[in-house]
């Protein structure tokens, strides 16, 4: 039986107009030490940027947010910060900074399956919310 571990997320926010302080959650960040795991998830609706600010550079935003896994991976792509260690490289990603990409503050949670962590907070936190269809 697999014990419970305790892990850290964020949620990857793209800020379109910093001074309007409106956002779209677009990803999440999952980090357990006991487990040497640190994920990030993009999940990318193009037109809900949009909405926000129909002048965005899009493929800007999409370049800048495909590094987040590359560093959570320690790939050689992401250079400096990607040789750091992984709560380093965590703390880094999580930093608050005033750009267009930003992070929530820090959660804290209690899981067994860090996979099902983050399949659950896209679906509650990432992606577009389901209604169900009025009945006639």
């Amino acid at each position: 039986m697999h014990d419970q571990v305790t892990y850290d997320y964020a949620i990857i926010r793209v800020v379109p107009k910093v001074e309007r302080e409106e956002f779209v959650n677009v990803g999440v960040i999952v980090s357990c030490s006991t487990r040497k795991f640190l994920e990030a998830k993009i999940e990318l609706i193009p037109q809900r940027l949009l909405t926000l600010d129909p002048t965005l550079d899009l493929e800007t935003v999409e370049g800048y947010l495909n590094t987040i896994p590359i560093i959570c991976a320690g790939e050689i792509q992401a250079g400096v910060i990607g040789q750091l260690p992984q709560r380093e490289r965590f703390g880094w990603l999580v930093a608050p900074r005033s750009t267009i990409i930003q992070t929530s503050r820090v959660h804290t949670g209690l899981c067994r399956d860090l996979s099902a962590v983050i399949e659950h907070l896209l679906a509650t936190m990432v992606r577009p919310l389901q209604f169900p269809l009025e009945k006639s």
